[in-house]
């Protein structure tokens, strides 16, 4: 149970920061970003946190998207806990095709919202306004700060010192949240923050290039503030990016719906991409995980269609509802009749008409969704002690309990 000093949730307990504790979440963190931005000498607060620090490779949830793994981190738990396994997903009750844009469909509460109901002065501050009302869940407002950059105000625009707000698909859309984050350390107004990027960089620039090097190098002296306004500093992401494109520079795709009606039938089945959210122009919407939903007319032929896009090569594996749900640790009653994972360096797509690909312009398609991309780094800038993580295989959304435990 909760006491003074902790709270607890979904049966783990977390102290209350002793020091500011700064969680930052490098959307599309694959860690071959680290490695070529230590290669290239470019991250030296990383590499203080790796050596006075903790390091790790953890494991993201699946699908490996975007709001599955911030409500994961946020909440210490797998999809099967709090419900959100997806960006995009079809409602059965209604028919309709539902992109989450809020918390309504959460189940439980946060570790900032336990941590606000304690006084603990908690900023959560996102890129993206998806994730603005899920990070607000049960906050209370007097103890806590929460917006995104896509739409803050002009009040908090003047405070940044920035005149405008940052385009939907830049770096400083990510940018400004590191900088909100330094701010509110060195005015003394947050104890716990939470710092949720966007992955457009990682989209569109292998690590390697140098807008990608000089994007990491930025959120790298964004910590270094950190650390030198006296944070505990710990950095994670929410999942991995993979190439996806052949020797010529054209998406490896296959388009699972346009697939199973060609040898099943028109309408035999509804291809789900659970990668799809507002911010589709840098990746069309093909990912590596793709849910099936099939009509009780076809409901039969659910395992013969799973056998038979397994077969396909850019397929790594299809799996029943079931199987997936346990495999996976995602909400069963919230499955597709069953699921497909792409291989590392392809992508899957519903129909080939309802994708558009013209915003790539020119750019080899960086995708993520699948098992390929659920490493992601795992970094604490003080050590990790506590004798019952020896061992341990590591999951992003572990950050908040090492952050705070350690302390």
């Amino acid at each position: 149970m909760s006491d003074a000093r902790s709270v607890t949730l979904h049966g783990r307990t977390y102290q209350l920061p002793k020091k500011p504790t700064v969680i930052i979440c490098v959307d599309g963190f694959d860690p071959e970003y680290l490695e070529a931005g230590i290669a290239a000498g470019i991250l030296p607060n990383m590499v203080k946190l790796m050596s006075e620090g903790f390091r790790a490779t953890a494991q993201c949830s699946m699908p490996s998207v975007t709001n599955a793994n911030n409500v994961s981190i946020i909440t210490g738990a797998p999809t099967a806990v709090h419900g959100i396994a997806t960006n995009y997903f079809l409602d059965r009750a209604t028919g309709k095709e539902t992109m989450i844009v809020d918390d309504s469909l959460v189940r439980g509460s946060t570790i900032l919202a336990e941590m606000t109901a304690r006084g603990v002065r908690v900023a959560a501050i996102t890129a993206k306004d998806k994730l603005r009302k899920i990070l607000q869940r049960g906050l209370d407002q007097s103890h806590a700060v929460c917006y995104s950059t896509q739409l803050a105000s002009e009040e908090v625009l003047a405070w940044l010192g920035h005149d405008a707000r940052p385009d939907q698909y830049s770096a400083e859309l990510s940018l400004y949240v590191l900088e909100a984050g330094v701010k509110l350390l060195r005015e003394g107004r947050a104890d716990l923050l939470y710092l949720t990027l966007s992955d457009y960089v990682q989209h569109k620039y292998a690590p390697h290039e140098p807008e990608a090097q000089q994007f990491l190098a930025t959120i790298d002296r964004r910590i270094g503030e950190c650390l030198q306004l006296g944070a505990v500093v710990a950095v994670t992401g929410d999942h991995g990016m993979s190439d996806k494109s052949d020797a010529d520079g054209n998406p490896v795709v296959l388009y699972v719906q346009d697939e199973l009606e060609k040898r099943f039938g028109p309408g035999c089945a509804r291809v789900i991409c659970p990668i799809a959210d507002p911010f589709v122009v840098h990746h069309g919407a093909l990912g590596g995980f793709v849910r099936v939903y099939v009509p009780d007319a076809h409901a039969a032929h659910v395992p013969a269609m799973a056998e038979y896009i397994g077969a396909f090569d850019k397929v790594q594996v299809a799996l029943l509802k079931a199987e997936a749900a346990s495999r996976f640790e995602m909400p069963l009653d919230r499955e597709g009749d069953f699921v497909i994972v792409a291989r590392e360096n392809a992508v899957l797509g519903s129909k080939e008409a309802e994708h558009d690909l013209s915003g790539l312009k020119g750019h080899r398609l960086r995708s993520h969704g699948g098992l390929s991309e659920q490493s992601i780094p795992l970094l604490l800038s003080i050590p990790v002690r506590n004798v019952e993580y020896q061992g341990r295989e590591w999951k992003n959304y572990d950050i908040f309990d090492i952050a705070l435990n350690s302390q």
